[in-house]
């Protein structure tokens, strides 16, 4: 019935994607005086209000690649905003400025929780957007930020970390995070190291959270990315794409996201 019910929703969800005409347009909204950049993405033809999902960027910043994770989730019928972390739409180009970026952030806990709350707030006020209906996926260092932010309790339905940092100095507590949470790592990522995922999954039971961590044999950091062999190579980074997690990781967020926003 599982698996059923798994190809019903897989096969209503492809059928809206190719109805879907995807309209994208970039935004300007701002936190304590920085200004910051997104793209928000919806289906112009869908009617009415419907949910909605921040989408937060990997370290290299607010990118082609977020903007098409946006687009891919208002084909689901989703109302999408790429965010902005950094400020002023900034990108990195090395991975020295990518670590310099993300620690900016990642080190100031209000700063960081000031952007996203900008973001959920000009989701929210979108006219075609359920306001009780938000969710947050993250990918590398964004999946960081949306498991910080669901610890930090805020009113997020469902929360997906793709090959993102799991380990935390403040650890969820009991009755705090409002939503359910999804995980989806490599077992060869390197940055995310087993104890790590392990560390995550006590804390997440420990916490009562209604959580799935899916871990994928042979899959290395970063793996969600078609870029991530060019950068590896490149900067000479343990990174690198995985089509059969990708493909496998986005199958079980769609499901996710439709179980838990309908």
């Amino acid at each position: 019935m599982k698996k059923l019910f798994l190809s019903c929703v897989l096969l209503c969800i492809s059928t809206s994607a190719a109805l879907a005409t995807v309209q994208g347009k970039e935004v300007t909204y701002s936190a304590d005086g920085t200004t910051l950049k997104g793209w928000i993405a919806y289906d112009d033809a869908a009617k009415g209000k419907r949910p909605a999902v921040l989408v937060v960027h990997e370290w290299w910043g607010h990118n082609a690649y977020a903007r098409k994770r946006a687009n891919m989730l208002a084909e689901l019928g989703y109302v999408a905003l790429a965010v902005d972390m950094y400020g002023d739409g900034k990108q990195a180009l090395h991975p020295d400025d990518a670590g310099k970026f993300a620690g900016e952030v990642s080190k100031n806990k209000p700063m960081a929780k000031a952007r996203f709350e900008a973001a959920m707030k000009l989701l929210r006020a979108q006219g075609n957007v359920d306001s009780a209906k938000l969710a947050a996926v993250g990918y590398c260092f964004g999946g960081s930020v949306v498991l910080s932010m669901a610890r930090e309790g805020e009113d997020l339905k469902a929360v997906a970390s793709f090959h993102g940092g799991l380990g935390t100095d403040s650890p969820a507590q009991p009755g705090k995070i409002k939503g359910q949470v999804r995980s989806f790592t490599g077992a060869d990522d390197k940055m995310i190291p087993v104890a790590q995922v392990e560390g995550f999954k006590q804390e997440m039971e420990k916490a009562g959270v209604n959580y799935k961590a899916v871990v994928y044999p042979g899959a290395m950091h970063s793996f969600t990315n078609p870029d991530a062999d060019e950068y590896g190579k490149k900067f000479n980074l343990p990174l690198a794409y995985n089509a059969a997690a990708d493909k496998d990781s986005w199958a079980q967020l769609q499901v996710f996201l439709a179980e838990v926003l309908k």
